[in-house]
């Protein structure tokens, strides 16, 4: 429900004693400090947007992330070139799956470790995307019919958007580095960019995290 909607409801209650009356006070002053808080939503959301244009990214291009988790991307990645690989990016933020096989049954379990802020801005698109008609949701049906459970199929879902995120991180950076009219590295069209979640991953598990590397800033357009 959205603060108009409940604003709208609350104006059809028309309580006659003590306790009703206070109790629709509360709630009118509940639905004035949500308004006040989604006015600052969009506020910061607009900001952050602009903010993350200056870089270059088109990170929010991509289905299931917003200005929030772009800039949070950007924020606690920096440069994407420090990670040697899809693979090493996604053992650091933990959606890279460790084995837990057991005797005949070949099976992986999610990890708990990595950067748990950036692991959230996957599973946001993760949700996002299940809930929409995206090959994210296709992808993940296709883990079911597969025999996955629910978890496992979340899981490899979010390796492959982790995929995604690099691949477009380092298509951006090539873009900014190249500048207009380059001839070198990706541009922002190539399939390296690919917004869908349907080319080949491997979902092996890592023998270990990425080595820890300085961040530099990402190059800002300029």
């Amino acid at each position: 429900m959205s603060t108009p909607q409940a604003r709208a409801l609350l104006n059809t209650v028309r309580p006659r004693d003590v306790v009703g009356k206070t109790r629709r006070w509360l709630a009118s002053e509940l639905i004035h400090e949500l308004a006040v808080i989604d006015k600052k939503i969009k506020i910061a959301d607009a900001e952050l947007t602009e903010l993350v244009k200056t870089t270059g990214s088109t990170l929010q291009e991509l289905t299931g992330i917003g200005p929030s988790g772009s800039a949070r991307l950007l924020g606690d990645i920096g440069d994407i070139s420090r990670f040697a690989s899809r693979g090493h990016f996604a053992s650091w933020n933990g959606t890279a799956p460790i084995d837990a096989s057991s005797g005949d049954q070949n099976r992986h379990r999610l990890s708990r470790a990595g950067n748990r802020r950036i692991n959230r801005v996957l599973h946001i698109m993760a949700v996002v995307q299940l809930r929409r008609d995206t090959e994210g949701r296709r992808y993940y049906r296709r883990k079911l019919a597969d025999g996955k459970t629910p978890m496992e199929a979340m899981r490899a879902l979010k390796r492959r958007l982790s995929d995604i995120v690099y691949r477009r991180m380092v298509a951006d950076a090539k873009a900014v580095r190249t500048g207009p009219g380059g001839h070198v590295g990706a541009t922002l069209q190539s399939s390296a960019a690919d917004p869908n979640p349907k080319v080949d991953t491997s979902e092996k598990s890592l023998p270990g995290p990425a080595e820890d590397h300085h961040r530099t800033p990402l190059l800002s357009a300029s």
